[in-house]
């Protein structure tokens, strides 16, 4: 069939130039755009703005509640002062090198070897020094570098005993480059000298001989002649002339007498006073002796003078280590004579050395034990274990504290196990955890009721609070 393409378009479709062809239809547009009027953007203004925010009120509301969190805030921080200010506080007492020290006491055999090797004995103990201070001592006390006859002529090397003397004199070098100081113990020596002496080699004379040589301090016996006011008085301006902030010069008196005699009284004469926990003896003591010594030391303790305690008496092995924890827990500067245990290197490293370096190192980090206070902690009949015999010695205890944080230290003297009478002190917390004990095997968390003291234990527990772990 054929198409018509001519003007009249396809079919029955218009054709161009007529109204309802399909060239006017393609022509005209599709969608025709309406007339609106241009839209212009502009701020509103107060009056508009008051309005869609609500109201004159609104700025009002606004004020008021920022007033109400600055307020607020003001009332949060004067509380949290006030707190503060109002909690009770330990208050810090600065303490001095010799407060914060443990001291370490030297027997003579180990420093007078005169034997075919010369100074070897003085030699291998400056090998040790090193060794020593990291287990946290920090001065020696030399006991018996001199004859007990000696002069002050000796002391200042003019006499027979020069050759002792270069010994210390390279102690004291060795003992500087490794951070330890030193005292010489002068006990029992005639430090007044003889009539023909020169008045320049004068006790006086002795002691500047050997502040100039880097010496810490001394100590002597209150049972010496040089243990007098008079005597006090004239070294302790000699150790003013030596003194500073950070290198005081101090006198140590060692307590050999039950009574103290009166300089002892004068915290302006005398620094450190030395007194054993058990009393001397040639015989070994007793459990009831030692825990007898033990608890007349921890009722009555005094302010005035600073103690150091340490260890005269003969006790067994056991005992020995519980007397370790007690001394280097008790308020004051511990004095701990030698022991082979101790003074061995670390290649022989022993349960007595691990049980001093876990003592010492928590002394030196937990402020409870440095400045805190002491309260002794009676035990009555009823906190014997079923296991104890009535003449068995009493457990002791007390308790050092600062601000909220407490250590227990609990002393077992007997033979027997003993366990806690869950009644005994109601006022401690409950619960806590072991920081060391005699046998270096108490581990983690504890409670005071089911503990159980084994014979010629001593144990120290760090207490908190339920829910705290200060």
């Amino acid at each position: 069939m054929p198409l018509n393409a001519g003007e009249a378009g396809y079919g029955s479709v218009p054709g161009l130039g007529l109204s309802g062809s399909v060239g006017a239809s393609e022509a005209a547009p599709l969608l025709i755009p309406e007339t609106e009027p241009v839209q212009h953007w502009r701020p509103l203004k107060k009056e508009e703005l008051e309005a869609a925010a609500g109201g004159k009120g609104w700025r009002r509301v606004r004020c008021y509640l920022v007033l109400l969190f600055w307020l607020s805030w003001v009332a949060m921080l004067a509380t949290s002062i006030a707190i503060v200010a109002t909690s009770p506080r330990p208050v810090v007492t600065p303490l001095r090198w010799w407060q914060k020290t443990l001291f370490y006491q030297l027997q003579p055999h180990l420093l007078m070897e005169e034997q075919a090797e010369g100074s070897g004995g003085i030699n291998a103990l400056c090998e040790q020094l090193p060794y020593l201070r990291s287990l946290g001592i920090g001065a020696m006390i030399l006991e018996g570098p001199f004859d007990k006859e000696a002069s002050p002529s000796n002391l200042t090397g003019t006499g027979e005993s020069s050759g002792t003397l270069a010994r210390i004199q390279h102690l004291l070098a060795e003992s500087s480059k490794a951070g330890l100081k030193v005292v010489l113990d002068f006990c029992e020596l005639d430090l007044a000298g003889s009539a023909e002496e020169p008045a320049n080699l004068s006790a006086s004379h002795a002691l500047r001989f050997w502040l100039e040589q880097g010496v810490a301090g001394f100590a002597i016996c209150d049972t010496d002649a040089a243990y007098s006011e008079k005597t006090l008085l004239e070294w302790r301006g000699v150790f003013k002339e030596f003194s500073s902030q950070e290198e005081e010069r101090i006198l140590v008196v060692k307590q050999m007498r039950d009574v103290p005699p009166p300089p002892l009284n004068n915290v302006t004469l005398v620094d450190v006073i030395m007194r054993s926990i058990l009393p001397p003896s040639l015989h070994l003591l007793s459990d009831k002796e030692v825990a007898d010594a033990i608890e007349t030391h921890l009722q009555t303790r005094e302010d005035d003078i600073w103690p150091s305690w340490t260890v005269v008496g003969k006790a067994s092995h056991n005992v020995k280590k519980l007397l370790l924890v007690l001394i280097m827990t008790l308020p004051g500067s511990p004095a701990v004579q030698y022991d082979e245990d101790i003074g061995q290197t670390q290649a022989t490293e022993s349960s007595s050395v691990a049980l001093f370096s876990s003592l010492s190192h928590s002394r030196a980090r937990e402020e409870a034990l440095l400045y805190g206070s002491f309260t002794f902690l009676p035990f009555n009949s009823s906190s014997n274990s079923t296991h104890a015999s009535p003449s068995s010695p009493p457990v002791l205890a007390f308790l050092r504290s600062w601000g909220c944080v407490h250590f227990l230290i609990l002393l077992n003297v007997g033979p027997e196990p003993r366990a806690l009478d869950p009644a005994w002190a109601p006022s401690l917390p409950e619960a806590g955890v072991f920081v060391t004990s005699t046998g270096m095997d108490r581990l983690g968390s504890m409670t005071l009721g089911a503990l159980e003291l084994r014979p010629h234990e001593a144990v120290v527990i760090k207490l908190f609070e339920a829910g705290s772990y200060s």
